[in-house]
């Protein structure tokens, strides 16, 4: 028989079919079918009671009709599910233990899963853009949200079958260049004798460069002198500012390293600096911008918010801006990518200047004719400390991120020492830097990043809850069974003497092994990777269920593969899941 990767998916596309033969059904029904509460079967569908009361009609023969009609399809008809109508009209689905067997036979590893979730997005260009720090800067906490959500996202959408493109759109050209090199020069700082520190630096001189600015306008005539003279191509500070982003690609390289972070192309706001002339002459040509007050701007009078509020395309003094860069970014991704969308990776501060940028783009790719992408703006809240506030040191600097990862393997390393004295150095260095990055990493992903969270270390690194430590140990306590067995879980011989299976624990595990999809299309329908990091800690509890009240190694030969194979697909699961997040695993802890 034809198994389908998405079971929910597949038994809705069979109610939209039966509903089709029905006489009462038209096609505004939507079947809406989710995984169940197990009391209720394995799937529901729930799209018959909003149906009746928008067509003001009985939910209840509605559904005994549409049972009807699904209860002679093949699927049906065949046994792989029985039908039952429950209340006023809910429809639960029970599948065979027959069927969900089959089915774990069919879907056994990350390939597998990939080729099954490849139909969501297969065929489609999309470009994300991350980690997109700004240049001559440290990268500090605030920073680890677009890396690791960034990372995430681009991956989710990477096992859905598009062809991703990550763009690391640096903000690597701007005023505070200006500001730098006159520091620079003023302190005769020679960048090339910097060393390790020399971000850091950079940082310093900028602070020190603007506090002086304050205390007198004529420096900062100096700095408005320099920053001239590097737009318009002056060599010398040319070649500084070539120096700033350099020092900062290098600094910025180590953390990406760290992270797994490898980007497709780096394309700085510097890139597109002579791309921004045809912004300005398409929109005024369409009607779009206009002079007011000197600069250059869209307004958007039918937006309940922006009818008074500019969107700045061109300063008053001529230069451009974010907002300008953004046009031309997206116009380039568009011809030289041919994106069909483009997801862009902020915290929500920013979300104003991403609704103004939408607005201007549909509007001048509707008059020009071009065809627009898809666009997305994927923002998320702020790390908190323990105070509730945003998080700082105590003297209220940055918490700069590369010591922060550093210190996450450092305390999981404390960890390792005390649970596991008796491993090799160069192991419990590996267990504590994936352990450490692994935990930072989860802390995050698994909140909705739309709220605010929370940075508490304790919470982060413990063992039990939904943490990154307690789902890698859940995948090293499967490869120990393994050991065990003598077996490798990518094994199949031993599969073939397995019988259906049979247990409570063990259909309930299968049930949630049969649901990695829907948390797959969950996450990637508004790109809200917390719906996967639910859906494995709720399948290393059910797995936890199932292996304390089931014996493994049994003498009964069918028993002992069908167990085993459970075992493999939640190994295989668990670790596509957060392969899929960017978090590596472990064999042994």
């Amino acid at each position: 028989m034809d198994i389908a990767f998405d079971t929910a998916r597949e038994l809705s596309r069979l109610v939209s079919e039966a509903a089709s033969q029905c006489a009462d059904f038209d096609k505004t029904f939507e079947p809406e079918v989710r995984a169940a509460e197990p009391r209720f079967g394995d799937y529901q569908a729930n799209g018959v009671l909003p149906f009746a009361k928008r067509k003001k009609t009985n939910p209840r023969a509605l559904a005994t009709e549409l049972v009807e009609k699904l209860g002679a399809l093949p699927f049906f008809a065949d046994g792989h599910a029985t039908l039952e109508i429950a209340g006023p009209g809910f429809i639960n689905i029970r599948l065979s233990a027959a069927y969900q067997f089959a089915w774990l036979k069919a879907f056994r590893n990350e390939s597998s899963y990939a080729q099954g979730a490849h139909t969501l997005l297969a065929g489609k260009t999309v470009v994300v853009d991350y980690p997109s720090p700004n240049t001559a800067k440290q990268m500090h906490i605030g920073h680890l949200r677009p890396m690791v959500i960034g990372e995430a996202v681009a991956r989710l959408i990477d096992f859905c079958g598009a062809k991703t493109i990550r763009d690391n759109h640096l903000g690597d050209w701007g005023t505070n260049f200006g500001t730098l090199i006159m520091q620079i020069k003023r302190e005769g700082f020679d960048l090339d004798t910097a060393g390790d520190d020399a971000l850091a630096q950079i940082e310093r001189l900028y602070k020190a460069g603007t506090a002086l600015e304050k205390e007198d306008p004529a420096v900062r005539d100096l700095s408005r002198a320099e920053l001239k003279k590097l737009q318009e191509g002056d060599p010398e500070n040319t070649a500084l500012w070539e120096k700033i982003v350099a020092t900062s690609n290098i600094a910025f390289e180590r953390i990406y390293a760290m992270l797994g972070v490898k980007p497709d192309v780096t394309l700085g706001e510097s890139f597109y600096r002579d791309k921004v002339d045809r912004i300005y002459d398409e929109l005024s040509a369409c009607g779009l911008a206009e002079e007011s007050e000197g600069a250059l701007v869209v307004f958007h009078p039918e937006h309940p918010r922006f009818a008074e509020q500019p969107f700045i395309i061109r300063k008053q003094d001529g230069a451009s801006n974010y907002a300008s860069t953004d046009l031309a970014t997206l116009f380039y991704r568009r011809e030289e990518f041919e994106a069909d969308e483009v997801v862009y990776l902020t915290d929500g501060r920013q979300r104003d200047h991403f609704e103004q940028l939408f607005l201007t783009a549909r509007k001048w790719f509707e008059k020009q004719g071009y065809a627009l992408p898809k666009l997305d703006h994927v923002w998320w809240g702020t790390i908190l400390g323990e105070d509730g506030k945003a998080i700082k040191t105590r003297s209220g600097e940055p918490i700069y991120l590369e010591a922060l990862l550093n210190e996450a393997i450092e305390r999981a390393r404390a960890i390792v020492d005390a649970k596991s004295p008796e491993l090799e150095e160069a192991e419990k260095a590996e267990i504590a830097r994936v352990v450490g990055l692994g935990a930072v990493r989860y802390a995050d992903l698994s909140q909705n990043r739309t709220q605010d969270y929370v940075f508490a270390w304790d919470k982060l690194l413990t063992f039990e809850g939904n943490s990154a430590p307690y789902l890698l140990m859940a995948v090293a306590r499967v490869h120990s069974i393994f050991r065990k067995a003598g077996l490798s879980p990518d094994e199949t011989d031993f599969e073939s003497a397995a019988s259906v299976i049979e247990t409570e624990e063990e259909l309930a595990l299968a049930r949630k092994l049969m649901q990695f999809p829907e948390a797959i299309s969950l996450a990637i329908a508004d790109l809200r990777p917390h719906h996967l990091c639910t859906y494995l800690y709720e399948l290393a509890g059910d797995f936890s269920t199932f292996f304390n009240a089931n014996r493994v190694i049994v003498d009964e030969a069918d028993v002992r593969a069908r167990r085993l194979m459970l075992c493999a697909r939640t190994l295989r699961t668990l670790q596509c899941g957060l392969h899929t997040l960017g978090i590596e695993t472990l064999e042994r802890m």
